[in-house]
């Protein structure tokens, strides 16, 4: 019987190792199981909830255009007859015209919270709208995959906090901005020593310096990965162009990383919409090319599968401030080369069926957990969502 790869590298001791095999090695023998051993996921979170209607323009709705009087997108660049994209993501249209992004629109949960952070958390947490979990869904994906891990980096946030979205009841991943400063950072002899001889019979003492040890041990590990294959490409001098270019270095590397995770914003757009989130768009759409020219320059791209999402959207109507208020259901956008399904995988918001001036959501943000999970990740989506309600096949 022929055993899946993934499976006997879970119960292998031989585990570790076979991370370190390089990429022009693992190319030469079973190339359709590791295909799927390879793929890496990088997710870049929308903070302060995105509005959706001003990023996938419904250029056909009176409706739309009605109830934006001075905010609505009249310069969109087409996407289809009914379609079109923010100006300021004129790369996104690129990707789309080349067959290389997907669209889900209408993107929510049952009763949804218009708080920031209530809202994140069921994000971060998959939870239900009533259910509060304390362990994230890339978290319990570690815990999962990375039961056996010499170096328990299978994720890692490029931000200076942890969100709770990576961390696990046993793993969580690794927050840095700089990889070399994480490792200066480490090598501090005042937290060395006070690893060294640390013992306390408090679990929650004990469990911050269990912390601090993993960050000490594994500090190195990551600083000498993101070195040694550093990508030479030329990247926007932006927070999230060197974000981008740390990820594209590690991905070069042999580090064993499956799961990357960023975040920009603030998408709080209550007064002044256009101008705010024009400049964000902007500093997204030249990240994201850099980094796509990039893994295509390295052949990784049909690997490489990049995810957004953002709390929630904002409301049908702008408010008095040319701005908008919190909302509900928004899109997320999906960029490979590796992608099933192309373009609009289905239809834009109603605008006629709205609760009390919210769009109602069609598609739960669970289903797209479980699928990039399950499909792309090749892991247990049910075990670690508890979510049993199908998938899409875009991936």
């Amino acid at each position: 019987m022929l055993i899946k790869r993934r499976d006997f590298l879970k119960v292998s001791s031989l585990a570790a190792a076979s991370l370190m095999i390089p990429n022009f090695l693992q190319a030469m023998t079973l190339p359709d199981v590791l295909d799927k051993e390879n793929r890496i996921l990088v997710v870049l979170q929308f903070s302060g909830g995105n509005d959706g209607l001003n990023t996938i323009i419904p250029t056909k709705n009176d409706i739309y255009f009605r109830e934006r009087a001075t905010i609505a997108i009249k310069d969109s660049l087409r996407l289809s007859d009914e379609a079109g994209i923010n100006p300021s993501l004129s790369y996104f249209k690129e990707l789309f015209d080349g067959g290389e992004l997907a669209v889900l629109n209408n993107v929510g949960y049952p009763n949804p919270d218009k708080s920031h952070f209530r809202s994140m958390d069921i994000w971060h947490s998959a939870s239900k709208s009533d259910e509060f979990l304390e362990t994230g869904w890339v978290g319990r994906y570690l815990d999962e995959a990375c039961y056996r891990c010499d170096h328990p980096t299978q994720a890692l946030e490029i931000d200076d906090m942890l969100s709770l979205a990576l961390k696990g009841k046993e793993k969580k991943a690794f927050a840095f901005k700089d990889p070399r400063r994480l490792y200066q950072t480490s090598q501090e002899k005042y937290f060395k020593a006070l690893y060294d001889t640390h013992h306390h019979d408090d679990e929650t003492v004990e469990y911050l310096y269990q912390t601090m040890g993993a960050t000490i041990n594994n500090a190195q590990y990551i600083f000498e990965k993101s070195k040694a294959k550093a990508t030479t490409a030329l990247y926007p001098d932006s927070a999230l162009g060197k974000d981008f270019k740390n990820i594209a270095s590690l991905i070069n590397s042999d580090i064993n990383t499956k799961v990357y995770y960023l975040s920009v914003g603030s998408f709080d757009t209550h007064v002044n919409q256009n101008q705010k989130q024009s400049q964000l768009f902007s500093e997204i759409n030249e990240a994201v090319k850099a980094f796509v020219k990039d893994l295509k320059s390295q052949r990784r791209f049909e690997d490489v599968l990049i995810m957004t999402f953002s709390e929630f959207g904002r409301r049908v109507s702008q408010n008095a401030s040319r701005g908008t208020d919190h909302g509900t259901a928004n899109q997320m956008f999906f960029v490979s080369g590796g992608l099933k399904k192309k373009g609009m995988l289905n239809q834009l918001p109603d605008l006629e069926k709205l609760n009390d001036g919210d769009l109602i959501y069609t598609e739960d943000f669970r289903k797209v957990y479980a699928t990039v999970l399950k499909n792309w990740l090749g892991a247990d989506s049910s075990k670690i969502l508890g979510w049993k309600n199908g998938i899409y096949d875009f991936v």
